[in-house]
């Protein structure tokens, strides 16, 4: 029997009409532009207009991932709908989803491992397509944040917006789609990242609604301090993984948080920003949207060809962490026999061999990198914290001088 791989023949994506500018922020909370750009690189977000849901939004995306594919939606077996703002606790928007989408033939279920879901979901449909199980599977993500967040918290606020976006997976007898993966969690931060009210462990009540526990609530620094290191480094165990050298990764598509932390990847991994996607700047982290949105708009731009190579990596609440090496080759060959799959690429043991000797050094050199600069960091951020402690006791003082003479 010959080998099955799973392959993306189709991408969709769905963006709100309404634009969310930090100029418009500026108007609701204690910010500006000019710090939210220089602190996230964000300029604006879209909203969802009054009638829109999470459930609407994928249904559009769905859509255009299926005609993309030149599917119906009969033809799908499974639906997997990440997202961390459904549209009821239940039943799963999956299964609403479903019989919007007219996907009368598929089974279907949510996936939530916050701004990582997609990736998840994209693992979990090559494993169903790859052992046999099904053929056609839809994964979809949609987030509707602008809900979810406080706008009297600029820490939540200014980070969210909502999108949509969505792939179809199909079999495939030539090694293509995803080529390696890594999934993580680290569940001693569940609390970093989450709705405090509203669930089973609080549910709703007055008390809920007086402190605003409905909302989304993040702690920045914990946030950042994961991401920080967990970003690098699952794209250089997951490149390792695959088998492929690091020169031979022709794009990556990191999660659309904040620009700052992508550079900070960029000069980890010493990759060309051109080769790299952003797009954070129009439309703020999308949480589980965010990879897939990317990626669509990274293939309509002509940035990601035919035959690419492309890491996709994702951190998100949970703690949680996702990447892969996936093979872009939407296009289907002629004809697909067994006997092919050596056609996409020759890899001789002695060629294997050398890639994983390339592979190995690239990768200490990042790590090398990274202690370095954890080192540095290490050392440096005393010395901040000290020149803070004394530049506010330098205020304070003043402070008191000028309250004597008043």
């Amino acid at each position: 029997m010959a080998n099955r791989y799973a392959r993306i023949t189709g991408l969709g994506k769905y963006v709100p009409a309404q634009r969310l500018t930090n100029y418009d922020l500026e108007q609701m909370m204690d910010t500006s532009d000019e710090w939210i750009t220089s602190h996230t690189g964000i300029r604006e977000r879209r909203m969802a207009a009054p009638g829109e849901t999470a459930v609407s939004m994928a249904l559009e995306a769905s859509r255009a991932a299926l005609a993309n594919a030149g599917m119906q939606p009969e033809d799908l077996d499974l639906i997997i709908f990440a997202t961390n703002t459904p549209d009821y606790f239940c039943p799963a928007s999956a299964s609403i989803l479903q019989h919007r989408l007219g996907a009368v033939n598929a089974a279907a279920f949510d996936l939530t491992s916050g701004c990582t879901g997609w990736l998840y979901g994209m693992v979990v449909a090559t494993q169903f397509i790859q052992n046999g199980t099904l053929d056609r599977v839809l994964v979809v993500a949609a987030e509707l944040l602008t809900r979810a967040v406080d706008y009297t918290d600029r820490n939540t606020a200014i980070l969210f917006g909502d999108a949509a976006a969505a792939a179809v997976l199909e079999p495939s007898l030539s090694p293509t789609g995803i080529l390696a993966f890594e999934l993580g969690s680290d569940g001693s931060g569940w609390d970093a990242l989450y709705f405090p009210g509203g669930g089973g462990a609080k549910p709703f009540s007055q008390e809920v609604l007086d402190n605003r526990e409905n909302y989304l609530r993040m702690d920045g620094k914990r946030v950042l301090k994961f991401a920080t290191k967990t970003l690098s480094a699952t794209i250089q165990r997951v490149v390792q993984r695959s088998g492929l050298p690091f020169d031979e990764i022709d794009f990556i598509v990191p999660h659309q948080t904040n620009i700052k932390l992508i550079e900070l990847m960029i000069k980890r991994l010493k990759v060309d920003p051109e080769k790299v996607m952003v797009n954070l700047d129009r439309y703020g982290n999308t949480s589980a949207a965010a990879i897939p949105l990317a990626l669509a708009e990274a293939v309509e731009q002509g940035r990601i060809k035919e035959g690419y190579h492309v890491v996709l990596a994702s951190f998100g609440a949970g703690l949680t962490w996702a990447s892969a090496v996936l093979h872009w080759q939407p296009t289907k060959p002629e004809m697909e026999q067994a006997i092919l799959v050596s056609n996409w690429p020759v890899r001789e043991r002695l060629q294997q061999q050398a890639n994983k000797v390339r592979a190995a050094v690239w990768s200490a050199q990042v790590t090398a990198r990274t202690k370095a600069q954890e080192a540095t960091m290490s050392v440096m951020l005393p010395f901040y914290s000290w020149q803070r402690k004394r530049r506010k006791e330098r205020e304070q003082r003043e402070r008191s001088r000028q309250g004597q003479h008043s």
